[in-house]
């Protein structure tokens, strides 16, 4: 008897792992149950990332996302509760490789906002995910560690994305 099937298919659970790597520098890894292909959009199309960026747990919304995802591109999210409580995050893209890697920068934080580099490798059907933050200080670093709180979460609301994406893409 194998109840799994008589429920709703559930992603496997897998872990999100933070690491500090220097005073500078902190490390997201997470293997995703999709394809780099699908878990690549999900991070590129503005219409896919705004339905599992922001952490449900938060009790905010992503207001507004804009993409315009090539090198020299830009992006602008604006979170809150309502257009009069929101905050905008934006910067541009410095490398797009389709299905394998980006790279962004923070520019809301001005002189202290940190480059994101993120990569996705394909195994076996499923995607590692590394997201590589390089802050300019340890201060900058610092002040920005509560904000990493709620990836395992954002990282599980993308798991259960793709099930939705897998099952709409195989028909």
């Amino acid at each position: 008897m194998d109840a799994r099937t008589e429920n709703k298919p559930a992603p496997v659970k897998n872990r999100t792992t933070l690491d500090r790597k220097s005073e500078r520098e902190l490390v997201l890894t997470r293997t995703i149950n999709g394809p780099a292909r699908l878990v690549f959009e999900a991070w590129t199309k503005a219409e896919l990332f705004k339905r599992w960026w922001v952490p449900k747990s938060m009790g905010v919304t992503l207001l507004s996302c804009e993409m315009d995802v090539r090198v020299g591109g830009g992006y602008r999210l604006v979170f809150g509760s309502d257009p009069e409580n929101s905050t905008a995050f934006f910067g541009r893209y410095l490398e797009v490789v389709p299905h394998s890697r980006l790279v962004w920068t923070n520019d809301e934080a001005g002189e202290a906002g940190q480059i994101t580099t993120v990569t996705f490798e394909e195994k076996a059907g499923k995607t590692l995910v590394v997201m590589h933050e390089l802050h300019p200080s340890k201060e900058a670093l610092d002040a920005a560690l509560g904000s990493y709180d709620g990836m395992s979460e954002t990282f599980e609301q993308l798991d259960e994305l793709l099930v939705t994406l897998g099952a709409t893409t195989s028909h």
